[in-house]
């Protein structure tokens, strides 16, 4: 019999029928690929291009401060908003890595236990039923989904490789513009791996200026830029504070995954805002967390070392796949490569999507990558593969390329 609970989840997330859908989406499936092919092949070892998130740890310094001020008694405190040890640290992190000089610590930065809660919750800040939120595809999916759980809708703008990935902004139909609130933007991107210019920027504030809309960019991967390219942030566009907010994470940029720490820059009051949803969703992060995070916004050249790793070993990706016949560009920034996926083998199977292709690399070569089919066939790969040392980054692209000879990708 049927529990009296299946009738009381909400609509939002599927009302009676919640938990009765045999759809499997797409990371289950490769979750379930990759189980199937350590069981039919335990030799060989799984080669998982599709993490998306960074395979080393956090500096010693930033440990270690962690160490000294999670015994401080002091410390044990709810931090509610944030403490201003933090927010200061971020101000100075802004400038001294952005140029971003005019933001002020108190009222125009907020910290958040990770960016993704913080975009979770900016919806329930702006959007009433009937709002629009303007999010390109592929995408990081969180603003649009908390959107519609609150009665929005999303229009949807396909970020296509002609145009750099970035979205056309002057094709959004006017009766959009005029319902639409958030705009959702995150360069360096993922999945794409590309970068914006300050030119895209420019026009992307005097859109939102032009249609009243809050601009939300997502900065997650902004200081891991290579080969001599600036770091770019939105807030370091003049204008951009009048119209929108970025949000900062350590998580990428310092090896912090698992500490959930960021924040929330630039327009004061949209940070007021984001501050008063949070303050009733959360009761701020660990204090020794926050202290330890300002310890690695003011050492920025830690970044730097990590972003000098990933571009070697995008190189070597690089190299590999071009070898291969893959149209493989080495990105400016993040850790992500975006590639067009095969159409086949010559002469072999056919792969009707990217998705197909991703199946294939895990069940017969042992290779996880992410496929993206939201604009064009496309794959993900991400060079945060464990690997310790040069020698070690060598050899995992060589064993890469050693399961890929043979097959003569058709494009």
């Amino acid at each position: 019999m049927e529990s009296y609970i299946q009738g009381l989840f909400a609509e939002r997330i599927g009302g009676r029928e919640f938990g009765k859908d045999t759809v499997l989406y797409k990371f289950e499936k490769i979750k379930r690929a990759k189980a199937a092919a350590k069981r039919a092949h335990p030799e060989i070892e799984m080669i998982d291009m599709g993490v998306g998130e960074p395979d080393d740890r956090a500096h010693d310094e930033i440990v270690h401060t962690l160490a000294l001020e999670a015994a401080k008694r002091e410390n044990r405190f709810y931090s509610d908003n944030g403490i201003p040890e933090f927010k200061d640290a971020a101000a100075r992190y802004l400038k001294s890595v952005y140029g971003i000089a005019d933001i002020d610590p108190e009222r125009e930065i907020n910290h958040a236990i990770g960016s993704k809660p913080a975009l979770a919750m900016l919806p329930t800040v702006f959007i009433n039923p009937g709002d629009v939120t303007i999010m390109p595809v592929p995408n990081y999916p969180v603003l649009g989904t908390h959107t519609a759980w609150l009665g929005g809708s999303v229009y949807r703008i396909p970020l296509h490789a002609e145009r750099g990935f970035l979205p056309d902004l002057e094709s959004i139909p006017e009766s959009v513009c005029q319902k639409a609130k958030l705009l959702y933007l995150n360069y360096p991107n993922n999945p794409t791996g590309a970068s914006a210019t300050p030119e895209f920027f420019e026009r992307v504030v005097a859109f939102a200026r032009r249609h009243e809309i809050l601009v939300v960019h997502d900065a997650a991967y902004a200081a891991l830029t290579f080969d001599g390219e600036p770091a770019l942030a939105f807030l370091s566009i003049p204008g951009a504070k009048e119209v929108g907010v970025e949000l900062f994470s350590l998580s990428k940029a310092f090896n912090m995954t698992g500490w959930r720490i960021g924040f929330v820059a630039g327009n004061e009051l949209a940070v007021k805002g984001f501050a008063t949803v949070k303050d009733n969703n959360d009761s701020g992060q660990f204090i020794a967390i926050q202290k330890a995070a300002a310890y690695g916004l003011d050492h920025p050249q830690i970044t730097r070392e990590i972003a000098d790793k990933y571009s070697r070993r995008h190189g070597l990706l690089v190299d590999a796949l071009r070898a291969l016949g893959f149209k493989a560009t080495k990105p400016k920034g993040s850790f992500f490569l975006y590639t067009e996926a095969p159409k086949g083998i010559l002469g072999g199977r056919r792969f009707a999507n990217a998705e197909e292709f991703s199946q294939y690399l895990i069940t017969e070569k042992q290779i996880s990558t992410v496929p993206w089919d939201d604009a064009g066939a496309f794959v993900r790969w991400s060079v945060t593969f464990e690997a310790d040392g040069l020698d070690a980054e060598r050899a995992v692209i060589a064993e890469i390329a050693r399961r890929l000879q043979g097959e003569r990708f058709e494009f």
